[in-house]
């Protein structure tokens, strides 16, 4: 891969990985309930399931859908029943004991957050975009190179958005301010399917 090709593909990467999706909510709202550090497997999941899902793609994974055109309509079930149950959890998380304590209940696990790549909507079109882009020819080291580029980017996308969370907080010191913060990502949440259920043209 040229430097000039890896120049525009980190640049495709970061963009879109940095803007808000279902990822980048969960992550600020995750940052916002239980800190930095209680979020950091959630980052890690994203970090390296993302690029491992973009890996996937690129070796052959989409020729399930061109050979059971169901599947995918069964994947975009999944993906919204999940994400509808994701922002029921976010919107229900219980206020912390203290005001400056973590909320209680679980962030997502690594586990957890790396298997929800395979039902974010965005990845799909991200991993998706990608593979069509900078790996065109389908070849093992261009596959590697796109997911890689992911790997780096994600760290300070996933970083940012936790950060953000975490200093949201400060601001939510208040337990009704922290519930109406809780649905206001939930709605937002629940927004990002809007594109899924009614695509343009």
């Amino acid at each position: 891969m040229t430097l000039d090709l890896l120049a525009a593909l980190a640049t495709f990467a970061l963009v879109t990985v940095i803007t808000p999706g279902p990822n980048n909510l969960m992550l600020m709202a995750s940052g916002t309930n239980f800190g930095f550090v209680r979020t950091i497997p959630h980052m890690l999941g994203i970090g390296l399931g993302f690029p491992l899902m973009v890996a996937c793609v690129g070796l052959g994974v989409m020729q399930v859908f061109d050979l059971w055109p169901l599947s995918y309509t069964l994947l975009k079930s999944v993906s919204v029943a999940y994400l509808l149950y994701l922002a029921w959890r976010i919107a229900n998380a219980a206020p912390p004991a203290s005001a400056d304590g973590p909320a209680e209940g679980r962030p997502l696990t690594f586990l957890q957050s790396a298997a929800f790549q395979w039902v974010n909507p965005k990845a799909w079109s991200m991993a998706l975009s990608a593979i069509t882009l900078y790996a065109t020819g389908r070849d093992l080291m261009a596959v590697l190179w796109v997911a890689g580029v992911y790997v780096a980017v994600s760290a300070i996308s996933t970083t940012s958005w936790t950060v953000l969370g975490q200093q949201v907080r400060r601001l939510l010191k208040n337990p009704a301010r922290l519930r109406v913060f809780n649905w206001v990502m939930a709605v937002l949440l629940v927004a990002t399917l809007v594109p899924v259920l009614w695509p343009v043209g």
